[in-house]
């Protein structure tokens, strides 16, 4: 008998403000008894719900259950940024560019949009939850103002869009006079995370089984079926999709080829209209910094949880998949100081919500989207564009469990293992010690 235990449970630090700030949210109920199934989805964020959408289009009938650890959009999808990104949006680069032509991934990556926008129309979602109005990439010194500069040119050679931004006009957009330039690239849609999320699994809701606090502690072969376990009770069913991103790790899997990296956010409290005037710019906008390890920010509005600002920066490798609270502690007091800096106006103002998320990356940039044995299929490993990758993972995880062939899924399979990760305690001493150093080069960030 062939048996997969989690090795642990998902665990977070922090709470998962966009999930907070839209109020009470709807509740499902814990799996309380053993059911039957012809699909299984382990988990209820971007990846899963986009698998459990694509397996009703392909097979509207089929008895379908989503099991999430915790509350719908508290996890990963309540912690992301929002940025559903269209181009080459490579982490650990020096500029986002992919290594070579990134047409076929960028034609993917518009799939997945497209199929998050035809979800907000399917399931009447609050179209504020769903923005596409673009972002830029800030720059604040003369090194990442060439890192937009050469990005540019290789979106020039992609045959993709792209708008230069002086000082002025990031001040007009922004309020703030920090940035000296950005790079305004039309294709990104802006989201409410969690509220996308929401809308997301109430619209499956309709059509398939959704439990919450119903954390999977083992995954069981038994004759042609799968006995997916939680506290006290299972579902069975021949095919089992496991949309986990890094946590793929604690049953077993890949291990030892997982990055599990948390990046540390912090959302201030509602702006009153004194602070909105003072601070001036547009009521939306979202900044990706021209150095990957620079510092994120956003802007939302009353359509999407409040007159707030997020502030997104520092990165830890915790290969036991939790951050530490001295990891928040440290990143708050960092995020304050880079808040401080592009907004002098709005200085000393407290975060309400700090928080860390959980992204999984692989040294050669590959997802795990592929089937691990007979009917146990992954969408997992999204190498920090969980809303897009994780989009695009679930689709084909759920067409290769169906018996669909598309570029998805070709895209995908083709894909080599995740390389191998130096061994502990070396990985994570090395890697953090790399992380503080790349932080401290890009700190005008």
């Amino acid at each position: 008998m062939t048996i997969h235990r989690a090795r642990h449970l998902p665990r977070h630090r922090g709470p998962a403000a966009w999930n907070a700030i839209l109020g009470e949210a709807p509740r499902y109920e814990a799996l309380s008894e053993d059911v039957m199934a012809d699909f299984v989805v382990v988990g209820g964020g971007f990846a899963g719900l986009s698998a459990a959408r694509r397996l009703l289009q392909l097979q509207p009938d089929a008895r379908i259950v989503i099991l999430e650890a915790g509350r719908i959009a508290d996890g990963a999808a309540g912690r992301n940024s929002g940025f559903m990104i269209d181009l080459p949006h490579e982490l650990t680069s020096e500029d986002y560019a992919g290594a070579g032509d990134d047409r076929a991934m960028i034609a993917l990556n518009r799939q997945a949009i497209a199929f998050a926008r035809e979800a907000v129309a399917a399931y009447s979602i609050d179209p504020n939850f769903f923005d596409a109005c673009g972002k830029v990439n800030g720059a604040a010194s003369p090194a990442a103002d060439v890192h937009n500069r050469t990005y540019a040119a290789h979106l020039e050679e992609l045959g993709e869009a792209s708008e230069a931004l002086d000082a002025q006009a990031m001040r007009e957009l922004t309020g703030s006079g920090h940035y000296t330039s950005g790079l305004f690239t039309p294709g990104t849609v802006m989201l409410q995370p969690a509220g996308y999320i929401q809308g997301l699994a109430q619209g499956l809701s309709a059509e398939a089984s959704v439990f919450e606090n119903s954390a999977v502690t083992a995954v069981r072969r038994t004759g042609s079926d799968w006995r997916v376990e939680t506290a006290g009770c299972a579902v069975s069913a021949p095919k089992v999709i496991l949309a986990t991103n890094g946590h793929l790790e604690a049953f077993g899997f890949e291990k030892g080829r997982l990055m599990h990296v948390f990046l540390y956010a912090s959302m201030t409290p509602v702006l009153d209209e004194e602070q909105r005037a003072s601070l001036g710019g547009a009521p939306r906008w979202g900044i990706t910094p021209s150095d990957p390890m620079g510092t994120t920010m956003r802007r939302i509005d009353t359509g999407q949880g409040g007159h707030r600002i997020v502030t997104r920066t520092c990165a830890t490798l915790r290969s036991g998949m939790e951050a530490r609270f001295a990891d928040v502690t440290r990143a708050t007091a960092f995020q304050r100081r880079k808040f401080d800096r592009r907004f002098p106006q709005l200085a000393g103002l407290k975060p309400e919500y700090e928080w860390a998320g959980h992204l999984c990356l692989t040294l050669n940039g590959v997802s795990v989207m592929r089937e691990l044995e007979p009917g146990l299929y992954s969408a997992c490993v999204q190498n920090g564009l969980g809303t897009t990758r994780g989009t695009l993972t679930g689709i084909g995880a759920a067409e290769l469990a169906c018996g669909v062939e598309s570029d998805v899924t070709r895209h995908f399979t083709a894909s080599e293992r995740p390389k191998a990760l130096a061994p502990m305690p070396f990985r994570d001493i090395g890697a953090n010690a790399y992380l503080r150093w790349k932080e401290w080069r890009a700190r005008a960030e």
